[in-house]
């Protein structure tokens, strides 16, 4: 009885859930915000990019 008790109390199994739940969430938080960003790079150098060609046509 007391093997089944031991084993009801260890709270060794919840540690590392805890952490698996929270390093999910900091890695979907990455996710979205490389996402973001990303979008907003690429407008920069289109726009770069169309001014260059703009300047060299002149």
């Amino acid at each position: 009885m007391n093997f089944f008790k031991k084993r009801l109390v260890d709270q060794k199994g919840q540690g590392v859930m805890e952490y698996v739940i929270i390093s999910s969430l900091v890695g979907i938080v990455c996710i979205t915000a490389v996402k973001g960003f990303g979008d907003v790079v690429k407008k920069r150098i289109e726009d770069m990019q169309h001014s260059i060609v703009n300047n060299l046509k002149t």
